[in-house]
């Protein structure tokens, strides 16, 4: 048995090759930057967020310093009077 070609579907070819239209290359201001491998602690803020934790620890500690400073000192309790 002999198929009939004319019955056969056929799709349509695109430009001889088959191949889709690309859309236009973008211009050099407008292409991405190159990605950069980052580590955990730079991808997710914490490294900035414990620096600033530490600084302001410090600077509560250097303001309790200066407080501690200013009391008066008293004699070292002796004897138990």
């Amino acid at each position: 048995m002999v198929a009939d070609k004319s019955k056969q579907l056929t799709r349509p070819k695109t430009a001889g090759t088959g191949a889709q239209p690309q859309a236009p290359a973008p211009a050099d201001a407008t292409k991405r930057k190159s990605w950069i491998k980052k580590s955990p602690v730079e991808s997710s803020g914490a490294g900035k967020k414990q620096e600033e934790k530490v600084a302001g620890n410090e600077k509560r500690a250097a303001k309790e310093e200066g407080e501690l400073q200013k009391m008066p000192q008293r004699p070292p309790n002796i004897g138990g009077v």
